[in-house]
């Protein structure tokens, strides 16, 4: 698993972050440069193809595996959009940004192949343990593709540096090769309309029928609601921000992105930890808190003249309630899945969580510029996190999820009602 969240990580940045400072570089104005990385936002819609991920063997590459093909294919279209993307320049907009959305497109599918194979490859009680090794891979990936990236821009050419990063993505490709394929048991269904039916409409029928059409609706709200103070700031405003208070592209990389991302992975593992001492519920709660609570942190940086003591307690408290959160959401999001139809159902709610966020991120730009300012922006980012508090607090007593140690609320069956 820590080869496939480094395969994850990688593309993220490189279609959002990193790009930022590569648009902003070519000239690019700040309105465009975060509307172009919200490419992303490709990661918060792939719950559309998940059904095809889920349920269609490739052919070739099925040999490997349901899942190990899948993984293969999306890996080497990341490969092939990132070495086409170098053969460009911002200047060239139009394709560049379709093979930006292309990367984006393909790390997408690849997170549905990555979650669909961590959730069948062990069981709900060693989900804590499993997310903690993706999420290690997973930042290290960040490092990389941030923090090694803007390194290696000082010395050499974008170009370069995306060709570099294309050929770090071969790495998992080769562990791919010789991992173990997860056995489980699927279903094959004969003719189209009984493919189409069991392939696409029964991972989301399944969903409602085991909570209940009210009580689903409550829970896709509360998945919606709980990381968009979380997502809002992980795109193309952060970037332009930091360059704005004067900051340097090293000092950027040394603590955002090395120091912060091991922030970020002591995050991560904390948040195992508290799952396994704890369950999954109270520390998604204390999650959702920190995370709105640390984006008011960025408030101290402006006017600060490119203080990097500063920059270091903002960072040190940011990365290490996203390290946290990620763990615990991936977690509940885990505990809420039927393995029959893992990757779709995984899918739908691993693009919820982002997709309100992504949204209110590609609008940042404008924000900025209207406001004349960054504070409005963090203020509104934090203030998101209240609906979420509220809902948790509602769903609480009401919803049990599987492997819940709850005695109060027992763990759901996969195949009944939860309520």
């Amino acid at each position: 698993m820590f080869f496939f969240g480094f395969a994850s990580g990688l593309p993220f940045l490189l279609v959002a972050g990193t790009l930022a400072y590569w648009l902003r570089e070519g000239g690019i104005q700040l309105r465009e440069i975060t509307m172009i990385a919200s490419a992303g936002m490709a990661y918060s819609f792939k719950f559309l193809w998940a059904p095809l991920v889920d349920r269609w063997r490739l052919p070739l590459l099925g040999r490997f595996g349901q899942r190990r093909g899948w993984l293969l294919l999306a890996m080497g279209l990341v490969i092939v959009g990132l070495l086409s993307m170098a053969m460009l320049t911002p200047g060239q907009l139009v394709p560049f940004v379709w093979l930006t959305l292309l990367v984006a497109f393909s790390g997408a599918t690849l997170d549905i192949a990555v979650d669909a194979y961590r959730v069948e490859i062990a069981p709900p009680s060693a989900q804590g343990a499993l997310v903690a090794t993706y999420s290690l891979g997973y930042r290290i990936a960040l490092i990389i593709s941030g923090a090694v990236a803007l390194l290696l821009a000082d010395q050499t050419s974008w170009a370069n540096v995306y060709r570099i990063m294309a050929a770090f993505m071969a790495i998992p490709v080769v562990v791919c090769l010789f991992a173990a394929e997860p056995e489980v048991v699927r279903v094959r269904v004969q003719g189209w309309v009984a493919g189409l039916r069991e392939g696409v409409v029964e991972p989301f029928a399944d969903f409602f029928r085991r909570f209940g059409i009210g009580m689903a609706l409550v829970i896709l709200v509360f998945i919606l609601s709980m990381k968009i103070s979380d997502q809002a700031l992980v795109g193309g405003i952060i970037g332009p921000f930091y360059l704005d208070q004067g900051y340097t592209l090293t000092e950027i990389a040394a603590v955002t992105k090395v120091y912060g991302i091991w922030v970020g992975i002591a995050g991560a593992f904390l948040g195992g930890v508290a799952v396994a001492r704890w369950g999954i519920r109270w520390p998604l709660l204390v999650a959702i808190i920190l995370g709105a609570a640390s984006n008011l942190l960025y408030l101290s940086l402006i006017g600060a003249d490119g203080s990097l003591a500063r920059l270091t307690v903002v960072i040190s408290g940011e990365n290490l309630a996203q390290g946290y959160f990620g763990t615990t959401a991936v977690a509940y999001m885990s505990a809420l899945v039927n393995q029959r139809y893992t990757a779709t159902q995984y899918a739908l709610f691993s693009s919820l969580i982002m997709l309100p966020g992504k949204v209110l991120g590609f609008f940042s730009g404008w924000i900025v510029e209207v406001t004349e300012g960054y504070a409005v922006y963090f203020i509104i980012t934090a203030a998101v996190a209240v609906p979420a508090v509220l809902l948790f607090f509602w769903l609480y007593p009401r919803v049990r999820l599987a492997g819940d140690a709850d005695p109060a609320t027992p763990a759901a069956s996969q195949d009944a009602p939860a309520s």
